[in-house]
């Protein structure tokens, strides 16, 4: 054959590493890392983002709603109450559909925004800054967090170490319990809790999450993202070339250096500097401990520390920012991303599908419950007066939180007549059960099984449109 395969020349990809010469830090997933401080617009809005979530999560439990508390998940009595929305597990269709519009937000998300949710919304995230803050109040920056730990035991350290600790087991006690408190009654866990009096499952529960969030943020960190968490294992499947994400230019920053500040552009571009100082400090600042101008790593959680550090660096240095950036494979090839691509239209569109049936699933959802037991023992019997008469039993659940009378009738038989209360009181969350007879004239029945159905009516003028419609038999011969 005398036809040539082309080949495509490919440029191998350098990569750089931190000189551990110069860097005693040896990023493994077993070393503690020393996470730098650092300042600038992404940090604040995480901050800001970060305070807004844990105000609510802090605050949501104790708030009152008709009365009771407004958002209990209430194992023991299955019964979940948001608001004026109480489910039950007859609901559970609801749960479902959250949990896929969760999901599919979450695939939406990251699709286009890369893993904003790790950075920014992730629990483990925002507690671990929490520890963090807290170990940089107690122990200093992070050169002085090193030195503190290289030296020996005194009193000092100890002290250091000791309230140190105490802040972060106080922090995650008071986590686990307002946790907790989303579970069961609030108003008396604490009182409960502290004096001694909560029972086995709700002292135990409380002690279990306060040391999961205590070596969880304070002691794991990230290993916690890069090795037990699996949204980092299959996020790469949700990402393309237009994915926002961090990122560093390296056809700007290459080849990296010092140099001083008032090294003019020509002088740089002679000697083949790019904007790079290679200061480190992007990896000084990251809490997973990866250096971003590697590449695409998934370690990396999107919370652009790197990017405000970098940014100061390019201040001092009077370069424009960017060098570390939000930015696309597409932008950083030199062309422009593409928003409406079909992998995130897809996921929009489904997204918006799944969020209108569930709007729907809501909407529609009857805070009625009721299930129909005909007796068994007898199939029917004949009353004194000559009637058939069939047993039933009624169970009633009112899934409102207000008490509701229901008015119950029988379709499907000829004047039939019904022993036992047909007008009766329920209160909220309350399950009701009621034996009633129904009789009739058996000339009146023209099969020995009929088909009957109850039908249960709220009688007040607001819920004057809820009621339940079951279907029974009634037996004769």
């Amino acid at each position: 054959m005398t036809e040539k395969i082309p080949v495509k020349i490919v440029q191998p990809v350098k990569i750089h590493q931190p000189k551990q010469a110069d860097h005693n830090n040896h990023y493994t997933p077993r070393s503690h890392i020393y996470v730098r401080a650092v300042k600038g617009a992404l940090d604040n809005f995480r901050r800001f983002f970060g305070l807004v979530f844990l105000g609510l999560f802090v605050i949501l439990p104790w708030l009152q709603f008709n009365g009771q508390q407004a958002v209990l998940f209430n194992i023991g009595e299955q019964r979940f109450t948001i608001f004026s929305l109480t489910l039950w597990p007859q609901d559970l269709t609801l749960l479902a559909w959250i949990l896929i519009v969760a999901a599919y937000a979450l695939f939406f998300v990251t699709t286009f925004a890369g893993r904003v949710w790790c950075g920014f919304m992730c629990p483990q995230t925002t507690w671990t800054f929490i520890f963090i803050w807290i170990e940089e109040a107690i122990e200093g920056t992070r050169n002085k967090r090193i030195k503190l730990d290289q030296r020996p035991m005194n009193f000092d350290k100890f002290l250091r170490k000791l309230v140190k600790h105490g802040l972060w087991l106080l922090v995650a006690l008071l986590t686990a319990l307002i946790f907790v408190g989303y579970f069961t009654p609030i108003d008396a866990l604490f009182i409960d809790f502290f004096t001694f009096n909560s029972t086995f499952w709700v002292t135990s529960s409380t002690l279990f999450f306060a040391l999961c969030t205590y070596g969880n943020a304070g002691w794991m960190r990230e290993i916690m993202c890069t090795h037990i968490c699996p949204y980092a294992r299959f996020q790469s499947a949700m990402f393309d070339k237009d994915t926002l994400t961090v990122a560093y230019d390296a056809a700007r920053g290459e080849s990296r250096g010092p140099r001083p500040r008032k090294m003019d552009a020509e002088t740089r571009a002679g000697k083949s500097i790019g904007d790079c100082v290679d200061c480190n400090l992007c990896v000084l600042v990251c809490p997973t401990g990866i250096d971003i101008r590697n590449g695409l790593q998934y370690e990396c959680i999107d919370c652009g520390k790197c990017v405000d550090a970098c940014n100061d660096t390019m201040d001092k240095m009077r370069y424009p920012r960017g060098l570390i950036k939000f930015t696309s494979e597409r932008q950083l090839a030199g062309g422009k991303s593409n928003i409406f691509r079909p992998k995130l239209v897809g996921y929009a569109a489904v997204l918006l599908i799944m969020s209108g049936l569930l709007v729907v699933e809501l909407f529609s959802r009857v805070p009625l419950a009721v299930d129909i037991i005909r007796d068994r023992n007898t199939l029917y019997r004949e009353t004194n007066e000559g009637l058939i008469e069939n047993v039933y039993t009624l169970k009633i659940m009112n899934k409102s939180q207000f008490t509701e009378t229901y008015e119950v009738s029988i379709t499907g038989l000829t004047s039939p007549q019904i022993t036992g209360q047909t007008r009766i009181k329920v209160n909220g969350g309350e399950v009701l059960t009621l034996p009633i007879s129904v009789a009739v004239d058996a000339y009146s029945l023209e099969e020995a099984v009929t088909d009957i159905r109850f039908k249960i009516q709220a009688t007040s003028v607001e819920n004057i449109d809820v009621s339940a419609v079951e279907p029974s038999k009634f037996l004769y011969k």
